[in-house]
C-alpha cells in the first residue's frame, strides 16, 4: 500500500481519536517511512532534516504571541471592549431590539477581523467581550449559533485572504511549502487566488445571519456578568500602542517578514515605555508560551512532509491517481479538497495542514495541468477547509469558551456543526470553482 496513504491515514486516525497532534504526526511519519521502504534510522533522519523548514514559522508565531500579550497589557483591547459594551447595553436598555442585535453582530465581527490582521491578538478578545454581553443577548433572544458563526468567520476569512498578521504567516507557509514541493510562486498572487474561496465564506456568513439563525431563541438560565474593573490607560500608552501596531505592519510589508514586523512592534512598546521593563520579560515569555504548541505542530508537520517525500511514494501515488482519474481535472480537484478537509478536521490547524498537503498535492496538480494560480487556490483552500467546524480548532474553541459561560452552548452542536455547514460547504464549492477557472 502507498506509504503516503498509510502516513496520512495513521495521522488522521490518531488525531480523530483525540491523540495529541504532535504525537499523531510523529507516529504517522514513522509509519509512512517504514511502509515506504525506509529503515528506522533513515526515517528519523528524514524527519529531523525536515524540522528546520518550520522553524521560521514557529518563531513568527512565538514573537507574534509575545506582541499580542504585550498589546493586551497596554489596555487597548479592554478600552475597545468597554466602548462596545457601553454602546450595546445602552441600546439594549432602550429595547431597540433590531439596532441592538445589529450592533452586537457588527461589533463582534469587527473585533474578530481585527484580531487576525490589524490587532493580532487572535481569540484573546473573546473572554473579555462575549461573557459580559450574554445577559443582553438573552434579553434580545439572540441565537448563540449565529454569534458562533460570526466569530468563526472573523477568525478565518481575514487570514485566508489578507497578507497581514496571521494572514502573512498563512501566506508565507503556502509559498514556502509550494516551493519545497517544486513550484515557486510569488506571495503577491495568493490574495488574488484566494479571493473566490473567501467569497464562499462571505456567502456562508450571509446565510447564517439572514436565514439560518435569524429567529429568536430562548435560553433557560440567565446570568449577568459585569466587568467591575476600572480601566486606567494613559494617553501616551494608547498613542505608542497605535504606533507599535503601525510599525509592525510597515516593517512586515517592507521586509516581507512577520518576525521583523513583530520585533518592530515589541521594540516600539519597549522604547516608548508602554510596555513596562520589569514586566516585559514575563509578558513576552507568556505570549510565546501561548503560541508554542502551534509552533511545535508546525515544526512536526514539516518533518512529516519530509518523510513522505523521502519515501518516493508521492510520485507513485500521483501516477496512480492520474491514471485512475484519466485526466478528469474536475474530479481530481474535488477529491484533493475533500482530503484537505479531512486532514484539517483531524489536526485542527489549517497552518499545520499546508506542509502535509503541499508535498502531495503540488506534484499531483502539476501532473493534471493546473495553472500556478489554480494550485495556490487548491493548497490554500484545502488547508483552510476544516478550520471552521473542527472540534480541535481555535476558530471553534474560542467562540465556545465565551458563549458557554452558563452551560447553554454545546461545543459540537452549537459551534462546530453550524460553522461546518455554513463555511466548509461554501468553501468547498467556491474553492473548486476557483481551481477550475484560474
Amino acid at each position: 500500500m502507498n506509504a503516503v496513504i498509510i502516513a496520512v491515514a495513521v495521522m488522521l486516525l490518531l488525531s480523530l481519536l483525540r491523540v495529541n497532534v504532535v504525537f499523531a504526526l510523529l507516529v504517522g511519519a514513522i509509519s509512512g517511512g517504514l511502509a515506504g521502504g525506509l529503515s528506522m534510522p533513515d526515517t528519523i533522519t528524514a524527519f529531523t532534516d525536515g524540522l528546520g523548514g518550520g522553524a521560521s514559522i514557529a518563531l513568527s508565531y512565538a514573537l507574534l504571541g509575545g506582541f499580542a500579550v504585550a498589546i493586551s497589557k497596554t489596555g487597548i483591547p479592554e478600552l475597545l471592549v468597554a466602548s462596545i459594551l457601553k454602546l450595546i447595553k445602552k441600546d439594549g436598555e432602550k429595547e431597540k431590539t433590531a439596532l441592538a442585535k445589529t450592533l452586537i453582530i457588527l461589533a463582534l465581527l469587527l473585533m474578530a477581523v481585527f484580531s487576525q490582521n490589524l490587532i493580532p491578538i487572535h481569540i484573546a478578545f473573546i473572554p473579555l467581550l462575549v461573557p459580559p454581553i450574554i445577559h443582553v443577548m438573552n434579553l434580545l433572544k439572540l441565537d448563540r449559533r449565529l454569534i458562533a458563526s460570526v466569530l468563526t468567520f472573523g477568525l478565518t476569512a481575514p487570514y485566508i485572504l489578507l497578507p497581514y498578521g496571521f494572514g502573512f504567516i498563512f501566506h508565507e507557509i503556502i509559498a514556502t511549502q509550494m516551493e519545497a514541493a517544486g513550484l515557486a510562486i510569488d506571495m503577491k498572487d495568493i490574495p488574488y487566488a484566494m479571493l473566490i474561496p473567501t467569497g464562499g465564506l462571505v456567502v456562508g456568513l450571509l446565510i447564517a445571519v439572514f436565514f439560518s439563525y435569524r429567529k429568536p431563541r430562548e435560553y433557560e438560565r440567565d446570568i449577568t456578568i459585569e466587568t467591575t474593573q476600572t480601566i486606567l490607560v494613559k494617553k501616551k500608552d494608547i498613542i505608542f500602542t497605535i504606533v507599535a501596531l503601525i510599525a509592525a505592519l510597515v516593517a512586515q510589508i517592507q521586509t516581507e517578514s512577520m518576525i521583523i514586523g513583530a520585533l518592530a512592534g515589541i521594540l516600539t512598546l519597549y522604547v516608548s515605555g508602554a510596555l513596562k521593563w520589569k514586566e516585559a520579560d514575563f509578558l513576552l515569555t507568556e505570549g510565546m508560551r501561548m503560541m508554542a504548541f502551534i509552533g511545535f505542530v508546525m515544526i512536526t508537520a514539516n518533518g512529516f512532509a519530509s518523510v513522505i517525500q523521502a519515501t518516493g511514494d508521492i510520485e507513485a501515488m500521483v501516477g496512480s491517481v492520474s491514471s485512475l482519474l484519466e485526466g478528469n481535472k474536475a474530479l481530481a480537484a474535488m477529491l484533493m479538497l475533500v482530503i484537505g478537509l479531512l486532514i484539517t478536521m483531524g489536526i485542527g490547524s489549517s497552518f499545520a495542514t499546508i506542509p502535509i498537503i503541499a508535498a502531495i498535492f503540488v506534484p499531483l496538480a502539476v501532473e493534471f495541468g493546473f495553472s500556478p494560480l489554480a494550485i495556490i487556490a487548491l493548497i490554500g483552500t484545502a488547508g483552510a477547509l476544516g478550520d471552521a467546524g473542527s472540534p480541535a480548532s481555535d476558530s471553534t474553541l474560542g467562540p465556545t469558551s465565551g458563549l458557554n459561560v452558563d452551560g447553554q452552548h454545546n461545543h459540537i452542536w452549537d459551534t462546530c456543526v453550524p460553522t461546518f455547514i455554513h463555511y466548509n460547504i461554501p468553501l468547498l464549492v467556491f474553492g473548486w470553482i476557483a481551481i477550475m477557472v484560474l
